[in-house]
């Protein structure tokens, strides 16, 4: 396990990409349950433990669906696991270390220093993201963060739709 940690460190530091991943059915059950554990405690903060895990769910959801139809129109399936792999292992990753901001946020207040790291996490977020894409499909890195920007964007549209009251959009 400490191995698939030490991939998807290298993938959010833009040294490998998803394909490293072992395709494997067991490692995507596993990196949605890591995702959702890690998701469910970065939101249960802010929300209840039964919306929290909706909206985990619905987060799930997304990305599988997303990687799913992206590899499908790209005529890539055979890359599915790796791929979904690598998005919920480094969202995962990445929200690990946001817990402590939202957790700042949620406690004290919007702080500048808390606000700029957050930032600078989701902007990291998307250039992940956008750096899955490129190899997933195999094209440029301006067409990885291209889609990564349109999919964090639909993604972000669906949950506030989904749940205004949480994103704080009424």
């Amino acid at each position: 396990m400490f191995e698939i940690i030490k991939l998807l460190f290298d993938i959010c530091l833009f040294r490998k990409g998803p394909q490293h991943l072992p395709y494997s059915p067991w490692l995507l059950r596993i990196t949605i349950v890591i995702y959702a554990i890690v998701n469910f405690l970065m939101i249960n903060i802010s929300v209840g433990w039964l919306y929290a895990l909706f909206i985990v769910a619905i987060g799930i959801l997304i990305v599988v669906g997303f990687s799913w139809t992206m590899l499908y129109f790209g005529h890539r399936p055979g890359r599915f696991y790796q791929t979904t792999c690598a998005l919920l292992g480094t969202d995962a990753l990445i929200s690990f270390f946001a817990v402590p901001g939202v957790a700042s946020m949620a406690i004290g207040g919007m702080t500048l220093l808390a606000f700029s790291v957050m930032i600078g996490l989701m902007i990291w977020h998307w250039a992940i993201t956008g750096h899955i894409i490129r190899n997933a499909l195999d094209q440029t890195l301006m067409f990885g963060l291209s889609l990564a920007f349109l999919y964090l964007l639909v993604s972000y549209q669906v949950m506030v739709l989904l749940f205004p009251e949480v994103t704080g959009v009424e």
